[in-house]
């Protein structure tokens, strides 16, 4: 597994975990959930899959 694509995954469901628990119960720094999700994309749509044809 492609180490960035990992990463990507990883922010991306980390960060929508965080804004769930977030709505329910508001806790500082959950403005950050926002931003782990964008990079979380980003990092996935950059990652370069191989062996996958567009």
């Amino acid at each position: 597994m492609n180490a960035t694509f990992a990463a990507g995954a990883a922010l991306t469901v980390g960060g929508v975990a965080a804004y769930v628990v977030g709505v329910a119960r508001p806790f500082p720094g959950r403005s950050f959930s926002v931003a782990a999700v964008m990079i979380g994309i980003s990092l996935l749509a950059v990652s370069g899959r191989e062996g996958v044809e567009a």
